[in-house]
């Protein structure tokens, strides 16, 4: 089958042929139907040989939705042909968060070597993908392929930083999104979707932007250095309620830091590995400062259920496996409009 690889330190992914996979005892096949293209590749691709954390080749893709197409044994409750999306965070199922369906918080997944696709083992950006239990895969009812598969990880991990903040997001409550792009604009739809707050997206391109403001925004301003008494201008000078980093870079967490209210929260959910100072006097009183990851199993189910009734919409650009590394080369120049999914068998 084809795949597109990460192969070599420093080099652009390429299209392969690899094996097909073949399901072990427990163990699912699907025929992948769509796969998203996230940033957050892109970040992994540009890490140096040292210390970089997986083995080469790797097939890349932790986005992924497809259809059976093959049962190990033992596997109940799926059929060949069932439509269904991946849950990526893949953790040891035994322990006491995986017990709660929070894989992305697995207390053994480190210690026991075990990755999700597309980081660390082969991935979603191929014909076929190897699941490594039934319990990884949600039932995509009817939902486009397209659409859906970027909810696995641009729709669930916004979700799961919002819902943990949602006791704040009270009518007149001001939410920060930084970064309206793959993550973001899905976010702003969640924020509009799940709570009454006035959202404010902050972006440095007009584009994106605009964006923000299509999908539901109440402002949107410029991420620059008047970014921040914007936003305390808007709210009287008290700040906001919540501020949802999707950068993660210094001007954008000191930006997160200059606008957030007392008592308020920030979420660290961008990449870029800068730090938000915290101590007495450095924040506002009380404010909480954290770095969620990806999403709960019944998270993934509820951010589906938001699409279903049309509560949530990425916008998506399409792509054949072929003309994937095209994709991921767009990606990194900003030249994605919401999130790029590869369809391996278009």
């Amino acid at each position: 089958m084809k795949a597109l690889q990460y192969r070599a330190i420093g080099a652009a992914p390429e299209v392969v042929t690899v094996p097909d996979p073949e399901p072990g005892p427990g163990q699912v096949v699907l025929k992948v139907t769509a796969a998203g293209v996230c940033h957050s590749d892109i970040g992994m691709m540009g890490r140096p040989a040292e210390g970089f954390p997986y083995p080469l080749p790797l097939t890349l893709g932790h986005e992924g939705v497809g259809t059976v197409a093959a049962l190990g044994a033992g596997v109940t409750g799926l059929a060949e042909g069932d439509p269904v999306a991946v849950y990526g965070p893949w953790g040891c199922g035994g322990c006491a968060k995986c017990a709660e369906g929070k894989e992305n918080y697995c207390l053994r997944a480190a210690a026991l070597g075990i990755r999700p696709p597309g980081l660390g083992r082969p991935g979603s950006m191929a014909e076929y993908l190897l699941i490594d239990s039934a319990r990884h895969l949600v039932p995509i009812d009817g939902l486009d392929p397209v659409a859906t598969v970027p909810l696995t990880d641009a729709g669930l991990t916004p979700y799961h930083a919002i819902k943990r903040s949602l006791p704040k997001l009270v009518p007149g409550s001001t939410a920060v999104v930084i970064g309206a792009g793959g993550l973001g604009h899905v976010a702003i739809q969640l924020l509009r979707a799940m709570t009454p707050a006035r959202v404010v997206a902050l972006d440095v391109s007009e584009d994106k932007l605009r964006l923000a403001r299509e999908v539901g925004a109440h402002a949107a301003f410029p991420s620059d250095e008047r970014a921040a008494a914007a936003v305390r201008e808007l709210t009287g000078g008290l700040g906001a309620e919540v501020v949802f980093d999707f950068v993660g870079v210094k001007p954008t967490v000191r930006t997160a830091a200059a606008v957030v209210a007392v008592e308020g929260d920030i979420a660290l959910v961008g990449l870029g590995g800068a730090a938000v100072a915290v101590g007495f006097g450095r924040l506002p009183f009380e404010v909480s400062v954290t770095a969620p990851y990806w999403g709960s199993r019944s998270e993934l189910t509820e951010v589906l259920a938001l699409a279903r009734c049309g509560a949530v919409s990425v916008h998506t650009e399409t792509f054949t496996l072929d003309e994937a590394p095209v994709a991921y080369e767009r990606l990194h120049q900003g030249r994605i409009k919401g999130r790029a999914v590869v369809l391996p068998h278009g």
